[in-house]
């Protein structure tokens, strides 16, 4: 693909649709590769950010916690949400930037130092110290996916954001290193691969959803971002505008479902539906004489039960959740600098009482984060299940910005990011 050809382009007009196909802007497409879902959000870059034109969702089969178990069925599942995608934007996918998530994943903070040539500090100068930084053991098995700077020093002046053109001759930076398996990293490449997709980039899943979901005012003051999946629970601590800690928790939605079949003795399929429309993360606020349906198994007929009994299974779950999110912020040192308290998001984080269920533990304001920042079809996205893709496709726009504002049209642009990820494209074809 030539460089400056959009990420999903339009399709070639035809005597029927060359009235609707106008020329289009450039195009992104954030991809989520979820547990239970597969999300394609496309989105058009304007001069005030991204206009969503276009969604598709497909079940998700071939993913466990995040990770692809099955490319097969994954491949299938990429498909059917691109396919859904392209009708709505009108446009043809070739390349789509996706999100990573998974046990797998680690972070961790280092420190770089590095001595200032010339006494003013230039961009090869934060190269280094950025190089110096990421200069720690990490296995063979394991691959960096996000250097994220943190704050830069100069000198002895700290709580710098950017310190290019500043005078100095000692230059430092703390940085929080991310990393994930390689294999993991090369499955959902080697998916979209034989989706016929190229993979412009790979982000993390919790750090593309605080794009979407968190204000600026949240970063700065300090927030913990809770992402309830499918198979697991990812968590971002940000303050002073700044990442300070990642995590993930091997529980997720799927979990409750689970919980639910078993519990009511019904299909995982009913179970699921039912944890959406009924499911209460705390019994206390049921009233007595609510009554759902679960349908039986084996053919049997469908049961009256009281919600109440529904409550008393979510409940347990959700409160062994949200125990684990706050060992992890305990853990993390950083729990009394989320002043801005917590933001939920995800699927799960819809569940009826799931927000004062998690102020009662976490002990701290919590609300939920639906995604923000785009125009467009913004009302489709509305969801925080929606928050990761949206997140990835904020992601991917931000890059191209970055990109464009100093190499626009750059013929070698696609064959650089294919050199930055070569490890991860090793053996694919």
């Amino acid at each position: 693909m030539e460089a400056g050809v959009s990420k999903a382009e339009k399709l070639t007009p035809t005597p029927e649709n060359k009235d609707t196909l106008m020329a289009k802007p450039e195009l992104i497409v954030g991809l989520d590769l979820g547990t239970t879902k597969i999300s394609a959000v496309v989105g058009e870059m304007t001069p005030d950010g991204v206009d969503i034109v276009g969604i598709g969702t497909s079940p998700s089969t071939g993913l466990r916690k995040g990770v692809v178990v099955n490319i097969e069925q994954t491949v299938q599942s990429i498909k059917k949400a691109l396919e859904e995608a392209e009708l709505m934007a009108g446009c043809e996918i070739r390349s789509v930037y996706a999100g990573i998530a998974g046990s797998h994943i680690k972070g961790f903070n280092s420190h770089g130092v590095i001595a200032v040539k010339g006494g003013e500090v230039g961009s090869r100068d934060v190269e280094r110290v950025l190089d110096a930084a990421k200069a720690v053991a990490i296995p063979l098995d394991r691959e960096v996916i996000h250097i994220l700077p943190q704050e830069y020093i100069v000198d002895d002046q700290s709580g710098i954001a950017d310190p290019l053109g500043m005078a100095g001759v000692r230059l430092e930076v703390k940085v929080h290193i991310v990393t994930g398996a390689v294999s993991s990293a090369q499955n959902i490449v080697r998916s979209c691969h034989r989706s016929g997709l190229d993979v412009s980039d790979i982000a993390l899943e919790s750090l593309a959803s605080s794009k979407a979901v968190l204000t600026e005012e949240e970063r700065e003051i300090g927030v913990a971002l809770v992402d309830i999946g499918g198979g697991t629970t990812d968590v971002a601590i940000f303050s002073n505008d700044s990442i300070k800690h990642t995590g993930v928790i091997a529980i997720g939605g799927a979990n409750l479902t689970n919980d639910i079949a078993f519990g009511l003795r019904t299909p995982m399929v009913a179970a699921e539906k039912i944890k959406i429309k009924y499911g209460c993360a705390l019994a206390d606020i049921i009233q007595d004489d609510e009554v759902i349906e679960v349908p039986s198994v084996g053919g049997r007929a469908p049961r009256r039960l009281s919600r109440h009994v529904l409550a008393e299974i979510c409940e347990p779950r959700m409160e062994e959740l949200f125990v684990l999110v706050d060992q992890e912020l305990i853990r993390s040192g950083y729990k009394n600098a989320v002043g801005a308290g917590i933001v939920l998001t995800g699927g799960a984080s819809l569940i009826e009482g799931a927000q004062d269920l998690a102020e009662q533990i976490f002990n701290l304001p919590t609300r939920i984060g639906y995604p923000r920042k785009v125009g467009g079809l913004k009302d489709v996205v509305n969801s925080p299940m929606f928050a990761t893709a949206v997140g990835v496709l904020i992601y991917g726009a931000e890059k191209e910005s970055a990109e464009n504002s100093f190499r626009i049209r750059d013929k070698n642009m696609f064959n650089r990011i294919l050199n930055k990820m070569r490890k991860w494209f090793v053996d694919i074809k």
